[in-house]
């Protein structure tokens, strides 16, 4: 589990890094808050096109081959993000990192998923995510000091080799699938799709995964410009550690699938959903502390309430896992784009607590869905007694 939770962090470092440059690239942009916001974020738009591309080829991308070739690439745009100068050109970067981002991220959770017992693809899935943890931790934290320290630049070009490292890890750790699907059938992906998006179970997860990220990413995007203002001010320096928040998602994520599969998916999720919403309240406090406990809750219950969303989605397709993983990602980074946009409006217009409250209502929304993160009990039960 320790290295895929490093191969995860080498694949999604570049999306969460650079969230802690916002005002920083705010001044070297020129640009307002919420259109800098729009373009460090525009990479889920490249992440939710690129879920779509991977859920239809899914059959033909051998999945090893795959997340190293995107490793590679991805660090080329990633490069290049740093000696650009242009809002519109970094915005198209940002985008381009997406996709390989994605295809990485989806092809990686179809290789757990068709290659682990329920019980190994559970606490994967979990080693996986907090992996992701760990890159918005670390991310930030790297990318602010240097930044502080260096220049905007070297923040990108220190991103762009650890996604080679990623690639290379890749290549020495991960062996060819036994279980990837053949590429010989003449099924139509739009059939797969359909199946999919019949189950109700699964559109609710899909449904899920758009909320998921529209919240997230409306904090930590929007709560960088409270933090640097008054009364709390921070420096740039100060606000890549404030990122520190999430050392408790460390620890408590890698055990979601251990307690998914002893308490049951849905309980597990809507106690993590709670959290979450308990955070949200901290946060509108105008007090360092108040936030930091805040957003140290709110991280802690939405990657719960992602490894849970994700584990499902792996255990409860029927057809193609790959697809699977694509149409929920696609959904999940989709949620990214809404999130980024939408409480970027609201929040030039209205302010920090209007924010809180549009995402307070996507979290009320992702707690209703959980209704329907039921898996086959008796499978479930069977699987873990082995």
């Amino acid at each position: 589990m320790l290295m895929i939770a490093v191969i995860s962090f080498l694949t999604q470092i570049d999306l969460f890094g650079a969230q802690a440059l916002l005002p920083s690239l705010v001044e070297r942009f020129q640009s307002t808050p919420a259109a800098m916001g729009f373009a460090v974020n525009a990479s889920t738009i490249g992440m939710g096109f690129a879920g779509l591309a991977v859920a239809f080829a899914s059959s033909h991308i051998n999945r090893r081959v795959g997340i190293i070739v995107s490793l590679v690439a991805l660090a080329i745009p990633t490069a290049l993000a740093g000696v650009t100068t242009d809002l519109t050109t970094f915005t198209w970067l940002r985008i381009i990192q997406g996709v390989f981002m994605s295809i990485a991220f989806t092809l990686t959770m179809a290789y757990l998923a068709e290659n682990c017992s329920k019980t190994q693809a559970s606490e994967a899935m979990a080693g996986y995510i907090t992996g992701a943890v760990a890159s918005n931790l670390m991310g930030r934290i790297i990318s602010a000091q240097l930044a502080d320290q260096f220049g905007v630049p070297f923040s990108f070009f220190g991103f762009a080799a650890l996604n080679i490292l990623g690639a290379i890890l890749v290549a020495g750790y991960l062996r060819d699938g036994i279980n990837m699907p053949s590429s010989s059938g003449n099924e139509n992906p739009f059939r797969i799709w359909a199946v999919h998006l019949k189950n109700h179970k699964m559109t609710a997860a899909f449904a899920i995964g758009f909320v998921l990220l529209f919240a997230f990413i409306g904090i930590f995007t929007y709560v960088n410009f409270v933090l640097v203002a008054s009364p709390i001010s921070l420096s740039p320096g100060a606000l890549g550690l404030v990122y520190l928040v999430f050392i408790p998602a460390l620890f408590t994520t890698p055990t979601a699938g251990s307690m998914a599969l002893r308490y049951g998916l849905r309980k597990l999720y809507w106690v993590a959903i709670s959290v979450s919403v308990v955070g949200l309240v901290l946060v509108g406090f105008p007090s360092l502390n108040a936030m930091l406990i805040g957003l140290a809750m709110i991280g802690v219950g939405i990657f719960c309430a992602q490894a849970v969303v994700t584990t499902f989605v792996g255990q409860a397709a029927t057809a193609d896992r790959a697809s699977a993983s694509g149409l929920y990602l696609a959904a999940y980074y989709f949620g990214g784009v809404a999130g980024s946009f939408v409480l970027g409006i609201v929040f030039t217009s209205g302010g920090w607590i209007p924010t809180l409250g549009v995402v307070g209502l996507s979290l009320a929304i992702a707690a209703a869905l959980g209704y329907y993160l039921t898996l086959n009990e008796t499978e479930t039960v069977s699987e873990n007694g082995n």
